[in-house]
């Protein structure tokens, strides 16, 4: 262990500093609540009493910062996640979950919904398609080049279909009106969860989930994937099926994020780092400290993005400031260890 903390102890030490930070945030914003207030307004929530439910304090928990709350735990959980299962999968300690495409697919179908004038569900819907579709080229691209090592051809197609997809993005964003159109993607492309309702919550909850049960269920095997495959193969491991079982899941998990909150960089990539730092490489150990972690750290980054000014920060731009001279940290210290 690197802390000298029990596996046990530890999760439940990451466990109430998440608790802790969801309190933190429900007070904070425009409408600061102390923290008695706060759980005064989340019991009240309960109350049958409809002057005591509908109370100013109650709505602003219940109504906006509880679903803002949730989709910023269920999005850093998600994103670390399939950074996790990635990293593993290729082998890379650099790799991110938009390594296949998936994020440059989603905001594709997102600025191209936009241009279209589609309502927010459909700008949604477009970005959750678009991401599958950016994927599911890319699996294509690997099937037909078979020939190729299947980890190397996956990253290569992967970043060149990311490259394609970004030169339609921007030649999209020069021809949307630049009054109207353009100030929304660009909006939408730095990330967000302003707009985040909790009807929206809910079923981005279930998808998510759907995604995380195989990933946990297979926690155990998914270590194998660190080997070579050839290695993998002679200990009786499936590869390309868990593989492609895995792509699918952190796809699927990403291209929910993307939809429900634009594009948020640095999760992913960090979040990973962090926690191997804290229980080493073993997925099975690291995969709820991941969970945890990144729901912490996006929970966090967002309360910071609508409290620290009176002009709320793009959620994205904040989350790659604070993400960059972390993982720079996280490398210097991995350095100093080896």
């Amino acid at each position: 262990m690197k802390l000298g903390l029990p596996y046990g102890l530890l999760l439940l030490f990451l466990g109430l500093i998440l608790a802790v930070l969801v309190v933190f945030a429900l007070g904070q914003g425009a409408y600061p609540l102390s923290g008695p207030d706060v759980l005064r307004a989340l019991a009240a929530g309960f109350s049958s009493d409809p002057d005591t439910s509908q109370s100013q304090a109650v709505r602003v928990v219940w109504d906006l910062r509880l679903p803002r709350i949730a989709a910023a735990l269920l999005v850093g959980a998600a994103l670390s996640t399939a950074g996790a299962a990635y990293q593993t999968m290729f082998r890379n300690p650099l790799v991110s979950p938009d390594i296949l495409g998936v994020s440059s697919g989603a905001g594709l179908g997102a600025i191209l919904a936009i241009y279209l004038n589609f309502s927010l569900f459909g700008v949604q819907m477009a970005a959750f398609v678009g991401g599958l579709l950016a994927v599911g080229i890319v699996l294509s691209l690997a099937r037909m080049l078979r020939h190729h090592p299947p980890v190397l051809i996956l990253v290569l197609a992967g970043m060149a279909v990311g490259t394609l997809l970004g030169a339609a993005l921007s030649l999209i964003k020069i021809l949307a009106d630049p009054y109207s159109q353009l100030p929304s993607m660009t909006f939408w492309l730095l990330g967000g969860l302003s707009a985040v309702r909790s009807y929206e919550v809910w079923p981005a909850a279930l998808m998510v989930s759907a995604c995380i049960i195989p990933v946990w269920l297979l926690r155990w095997r998914i270590n194998v994937l660190a080997l070579q495959d050839d290695e993998a193969r002679s200990l009786g491991m499936p590869v390309s099926a868990l593989r492609c079982l895995l792509i699918v899941c952190a796809t699927l998990m990403t291209a929910v994020c993307v939809a429900l909150a634009g594009i948020i960089g640095w999760v992913g990539l960090l979040i990973p780092h962090a926690a191997r730092l804290l229980v080493g490489p073993d997925f099975s150990r690291l995969l709820p400290v991941c969970l945890l972690v990144g729901a912490a750290f996006l929970l966090l980054t967002d309360t910071l993005a609508r409290s620290i000014g009176t002009l709320e920060l793009p959620l994205g731009v904040l989350t790659a400031l604070v993400g960059a001279p972390g993982f720079l940290l996280l490398l210097a210290r991995g350095a100093r260890q080896r």
